[in-house]
């Protein structure tokens, strides 16, 4: 599928290139149109530009001059019918029908595809983590639910994903740097090493042990000696970390800390009584992450709390000289805490954690009795009742949780997570149920519809055919805005839309017409079902992304 978006600001980054070569980065910004009475989209750079010109150069210009000039410049293009220029310099963009069309075919034609990318990168992402030691509670709701889904989203877009949940220990690294020692200085337990350049020792280690077999055999060995606290491996160990520590850490009342750059708070790399600290570990763990795994992101998706923690981690790596921003992304997506509907911290009322079991056993009972409250259970087989119970009550809680804002605070309710009024899963998930059942009650069966694809064209001629066929193809864009930010209320504030923009045009056109006296099916109006076949796709791919199932017959 094509980013519109992405398109757009091609062309117009184009359009202003050719009317300002010399003006360096020139301010690009290309947005939905809110109201579809002033067009599609809007290219809003005319006034930003004003302003760049006015400081770079002391130039005074109207920005609606600019904007015209931006006009004069549209390169020809596939999809742009025609631009007009409103207020200070606003550019409106109509697109055209037909191109629109094209898009819808081939997303039916060719299923939910992402747009191609540059190239595949590695995404590490480190999420939910809970200790091995104690059972799950409502705390490790949020850092599951939204890690799985960003893994989700990485995975449709075609990145080379790595879930991970940091709950072990490391020790191979060693095992490579201390055979590497053996073999470069034999002499290391007598003689101090020159070691200057660890990272350069390291990549040297790094390529033996992926290369040679008997090396990579050795350096396991190495780390069961070192486990087993072998004293000429021990010494190995202490050459090598201190070179590592060499002229970055201070002593302060007996621990061992790191100050990096813009930082008030240390780095604390051993405690006072020798022991280690989570300032440790995390640095051990994005290390192995930029060096082993040669992850291009790295996303750790735990609480706002540990926002600081991480900002002086990250800030230490860079200090080391292990990954540079520009080139790696390194990010820390916090999130907000469950609150119970008293607005308190989420507890059980004898003031204990909630038990994650628990809690999802609730939901199950409570998804069965709002199936049974709408008389499901006397339409549904009991399996497909138990699919539907598990859809409902999983699909809600996950939703509820990724259509707030990850930053903030949100209460836990089953009751509205339940309602089927509203952006809630409830209502997406019946919705997405009654748009597949048109078909099925027409009688059109998949095959029907694929050879209705190949051969009709996806008029969208009503206002509500139009306005159904961009939020469609919208989807891409959606997609590529959470990839930037991370934040994937977006995606569920577009499925909303999307609902409710559908509802709007099944109600205004026709997609099939009964006689009123039999309840016959007279006529199918094919593009329109299109349309329909459309939507369930794109909801189908926005469930999936974040994590929820849903059922054919609910």
């Amino acid at each position: 599928m094509m980013n519109i978006n992405q398109r757009l600001q091609e062309i117009f980054g184009e359009a202003i290139r050719e009317a300002w070569p010399d003006l360096e980065n020139p301010p690009l910004a290309v947005t939905p149109n809110q109201q579809a009475k002033f067009g599609d989209y809007q290219c809003n750079s005319a006034m930003a530009m004003a302003q760049v010109m006015m400081k770079s150069k002391g130039l005074k210009v109207n920005p609606r001059e600019i904007a015209e000039k931006i006009q004069q410049n549209i390169p020809d293009n596939e999809l742009i019918e025609k631009t007009e220029i409103a207020g200070p310099g606003f550019i409106n963009v109509h697109l055209k029908r037909s191109f629109v069309s094209k898009l819808l075919t081939n997303l039916l034609l060719s299923g939910v595809q992402p747009p191609p990318l540059e190239s595949k990168k590695k995404v590490v992402v480190d999420f939910s983590s809970p200790n091995m030691a104690k059972e799950m509670h409502v705390g490790h709701l949020r850092s599951t639910i939204i890690g799985d889904s960003m893994c989700r989203l990485f995975e449709f877009l075609g990145y080379d994903v790595l879930r991970l949940n940091h709950v072990g220990d490391w020790g191979t690294q060693f095992g490579m740097l201390i055979a590497h020692l053996q073999d470069k200085f034999p002499n290391y337990l007598t003689v101090s090493p020159p070691i200057g350049d660890l990272q350069a020792f390291y990549k040297e280690s790094k390529k033996r042990f992926d290369e040679e077999e008997d090396f990579k055999k050795r350096a396991y060995q190495c780390v069961v000696k070192l486990q087993n606290k072998d004293p000429a491996f021990i010494k190995g160990w202490n050459l090598i970390c201190d070179v590592s520590r060499n002229g970055l850490v201070e002593m302060d009342e007996g621990r061992k800390i790191v100050f990096a750059p813009g930082q008030q708070i240390p780095l604390t790399v051993v405690k006072s009584d020798g022991g280690y600290t989570y300032d440790t570990s995390d640095l051990a763990a994005l290390r192995q992450r930029l060096f082993d795994e040669k992850a291009d992101i790295i996303i750790y998706v735990t609480d706002s709390g540990q926002g600081t923690h991480f900002q002086v981690v990250f800030a230490a790596a860079q200090m080391i000289g292990w990954y540079d921003p520009k080139v790696t992304r390194v990010e820390h997506a916090g999130f907000g805490v469950v609150l119970g509907e008293d607005k308190k911290k989420f507890k059980t009322r004898s003031g204990d954690t909630v038990r994650l079991m628990d809690l999802l056993d609730e939901g199950l009972k409570r998804s069965m009795d709002k199936l049974k409250e709408k008389d499901r259970d006397k339409v549904l087989s009991t399996e497909e009742l138990t699919k539907a119970q598990h859809s409902v009550a999983f699909g809600c809680i996950k939703y509820a949780d990724l259509s707030h804002n990850r930053i903030n605070d949100y209460v836990f309710s089953f009751d509205k997570m339940l309602d089927d009024r509203g952006n809630t899963a409830a209502y997406l998930l019946y919705a997405f149920t009654r748009i597949r059942s048109i078909a099925r009650l027409a009688n059109i069966d998949e095959v029907a519809l694929r050879k209705a694809a190949e051969t009709t064209d996806v008029l969208l001629q009503h206002d509500k055919e139009w306005k159904l066929g961009k939020c469609l193809i919208r989807f891409p864009e959606i997609l590529q805005k959470i990839l930037d930010d991370l934040l994937l209320h977006t995606l569920c504030d577009y499925l909303y839309e999307l609902a409710t923009t559908f509802t709007e045009f099944y109600d205004s056109c026709y997609c099939i017409e009964k006689d009123r006296q039999t309840g016959e099916v007279v006529k199918v109006n094919m593009w329109r079902m299109l349309l329909c076949d459309a939507t369930a796709a794109i909801m189908a791919k926005g469930f999936d992304i974040l994590g929820i199932n849903p059922v054919s017959r609910m």
